[in-house]
């Protein structure tokens, strides 16, 4: 971390960034990056115009099967509205949820009534619990920050081995430019890498994985180049403005707010609200707030006003605190233990950052771009190495 705290005056990035980097202004690499990008997901005549070829596209594929389309749904913003939005484009849609162990009471409920009130069909999987709770113990012990890993490596997992079953080549995400155009790699790393996660477990976890959903770079390969499964982040082709997309769908859909990014797993919530910031010593609501600020969505004297105060109520914290290491087989001093260990990076195990980050290599991110234009490569490749 830097020797000194500094705060970007623009957004609400800071040294709790040890990659983080200034300019004169007091600008940081973040918000200088996100409205460079900015330009590029302006919502204009292209990106309409775009949107209803990919759509066109999606609806002749689809044809003599089952469904269009695939879409992963949370019950959380992102998932919700990209439902709704498949629905009014008149997409024949097959909803998948991934079930942890983790989901709220809240997250079900709107799950189930969103998916009835648009007439969607749902498949849900169910992962293994016992394999999973020494996974996501595992990474705990290898004391790294991006331990939330496992969900997100399963929910890609099982949404490309659904499409490839039901032959449907499109998958449409919650990923966007809007809500999520920051979020440093000193704080997070790739959910693909099956690399890194399997060696994490065969270090500190207790089971073999035999049953936990996984993509290895095989069968990435398989589902992209041969199956043709493509993903598509249908919110970077719309206007998408949070606060008035959460009205929307409480008005048109019940949808019900969980009070904060992510937090319908109880699991992200207590994680994001307590271990991040006590152990890591970082808030993820400074790059959800920054996104925010940046996109003209929020002002930067709120979103400050924001951070005074702590992620979550105190009183659901101590709740959450006692509910997920008893659900994760722990004691107090066992879990006070873990979050006494010193704190490690992914780059400390084994791991393909070498494909999965390949932005980091300016010469093969060019070339990427360069074939993904020529359509040498398919972009469902590229966007799973985040080319854009």
């Amino acid at each position: 971390m830097k020797n000194e705290y500094e705060l970007c005056t623009r957004c609400l990035m800071d040294t709790s960034d040890p990659d983080i980097e200034f300019d004169e202004k007091g600008h940081c690499n973040h918000c200088r990056e996100l409205l460079q990008m900015r330009e590029h997901f302006q919502l204009d005549g292209s990106r309409k115009d775009r949107l209803e070829q990919i759509v066109a596209e999606i609806k002749e594929q689809g044809k003599g099967k089952n469904y269009d389309c695939i879409v992963g749904v949370s019950g959380g913003v992102d998932s919700t509205y990209v439902a709704y939005l498949v629905t009014k484009l008149g997409l024949r849609t097959l909803a998948v949820h991934v079930d942890n162990g983790w989901n709220s009471e809240l997250a079900v409920n709107n799950i189930e009534k969103v998916l009835k009130k648009l007439n969607i069909d749902l498949y849900t999987h169910v992962i293994d619990w016992e394999e999973f709770r020494q996974l996501q113990l595992a990474f705990l012990r290898a004391s790294v920050s991006d331990a939330e890993i496992p969900t997100d490596h399963a929910i890609r997992a099982v949404l490309n081995r659904i499409a490839v079953r039901e032959k449907v080549q499109y998958v449409i995400n919650g990923r966007n430019f809007f809500t999520e155009g920051i979020l440093p790699w000193s704080w997070t790393y790739s959910a693909l890498d099956w690399k890194y996660i399997r060696c994490i477990n065969k270090r500190f976890g207790l089971k073999r994985l035999r049953k936990y959903p996984h993509m290895s770079l095989f069968y990435l390969f398989y589902s992209v180049f041969i199956r043709r499964v493509k993903l598509f982040s249908i919110l970077n082709y719309v206007n998408y403005n949070k606060k008035d997309v959460m009205a929307l769908l409480k008005k048109d859909l019940g949808w019900k707010d969980y009070g904060g990014k992510h937090y319908e797993s109880i699991y992200t919530r207590f994680f994001q609200a307590y271990i991040l910031p006590v152990k890591f010593g970082f808030d993820k609501r400074k790059a959800h707030l920054s996104v925010l600020v940046c996109t003209g969505q929020m002002t930067r004297e709120n979103a400050l006003e924001n951070l005074k105060y702590p992620p979550d109520r105190a009183e659901r914290v101590a709740e959450d605190k006692t509910y997920v290491i008893k659900k994760l087989g722990l004691n107090m001093d066992q879990f006070e233990n873990i979050m006494s260990l010193e704190t490690r990076h992914y780059s400390d195990y084994p791991n393909n950052s070498h494909f999965f980050l390949i932005h980091n290599n300016r010469f093969l991110f060019s070339l990427l771009k360069l074939l993904k234009r020529l359509h040498v490569i398919p972009g469902g490749f590229a966007d799973h190495v985040a080319v854009t």
